[in-house]
């Protein structure tokens, strides 16, 4: 039986995974874990009314288990964790929230008009902290496997890579290296091919966050 699970669609595609970093996440773990899924595409700006009667607050992503929609990629991934405990994805408790800075801090630079209000600096700070964390305990945030907290953080690593590439002619330093080594072990994984959206959907997913 596979499981039905919502994700955004493509902006101006409707019938081409968008790119929501928070679906991906879902996609990847049900991709890890080698669940079989159903994936309906929503048109953020013109939701269906079936999914809109099924989950009101109209958010995605959204994943249906045992005749429930459930809500919120945190949630989402702590159920089918439970509910499908092999292979185990689970972080260590105490790296959990190794990285969790690094989105808010990329979006804050991201659109950011000011060179010397610091958000530069600020994203450095959380992606020199990611590197000393890898350096340690590496190759993943959690040592030789991949686990929940490293595909939450992927998607996100792909989003600010490609937005800050594309508004600012921005990448990470060279010299954080296992930041990079990190990056292209998660991006050349199966799972993440299979769930990435286009870069091209993706800077148009954030243009008009960055132009307004």
């Amino acid at each position: 039986m596979a499981i039905e699970v919502c994700v955004k669609a493509a902006v101006g595609a409707p019938d081409v995974l968008g790119d929501c970093p928070f679906s991906q996440r879902v996609l990847l773990t049900l991709e890890e874990k080698k669940i079989p899924y159903q994936m309906h595409l929503i048109n953020v700006s013109d939701k269906p009314k079936w999914f809109l009667e099924a989950n009101p607050e109209g958010k995605v992503p959204v994943i249906k288990l045992d005749e429930k929609w459930v809500s919120d990629s945190d949630v989402i991934v702590g159920l089918l964790e439970e509910k499908y405990p092999d292979p185990p994805l689970s972080s260590n408790p105490e790296f959990a929230s190794v990285g969790s800075k690094i989105f808010s801090t990329f979006v804050t630079f991201l659109k950011s008009k000011d060179a010397n209000d610091g958000s530069e600096q600020a994203l450095l700070a959380e992606l020199k902290a990611l590197d000393d964390h890898l350096k340690c305990h590496g190759p993943y945030i959690c040592g030789e496997k991949v686990t929940a907290v490293d595909l939450s953080l992927a998607p996100k690593l792909y989003h600010l890579e490609i937005a800050l590439g594309h508004f600012k002619k921005w990448s990470v330093p060279e010299n954080l290296s296992c930041v990079h080594k990190y990056i292209k072990s998660l991006f050349s994984r199966e799972s993440f091919e299979k769930t990435k959206a286009a870069k091209e959907y993706v800077i148009a997913g954030w243009a008009p966050k960055v132009n307004a």
